[in-house]
């Protein structure tokens, strides 16, 4: 098996000669750490009031299918989906919960 090449580092010397470099260079900007501290951080996308949470979830392969067949988008579609059917669910869950503490029975559920 071959071995991954080694990283080579740069000899005392060299980063002797880098430093040289560095200091000699008019337009290097080196901020004491004060400076630093004072320094915002910049970049990157704003923070969301409310970002998306990573997980992994296994869907039936036709309903990914169906949804990647729409195009470009498709998991905001699915995200949408999904936000619309909780509702739904809740209430015919609440259903059947109060129809099954009325009756006592579990038919029909």
């Amino acid at each position: 098996m071959k071995k991954p090449p080694r990283l080579i580092r740069n000899t005392p010397d060299e980063e002797a000669a880098i430093a040289r470099g560095i200091a000699a260079d008019a337009d290097t900007f080196e901020p004491t750490d004060e400076q630093f501290a004072q320094m915002k951080r910049r970049g990157g996308r704003p923070k969301l009031a409310n970002p998306k949470v990573a997980v992994t979830v296994r869907y039936d392969a036709d309903i990914v299918e169906r949804f990647k067949a729409g195009g470009d988008g498709w998991q905001t579609r699915m995200n949408n989906a999904k936000q619309n059917a909780v509702p739904l669910l809740n209430g015919i869950l609440f259903w059947r919960y109060a129809h099954l503490r009325l009756t006592g029975s579990r038919a029909g559920v």
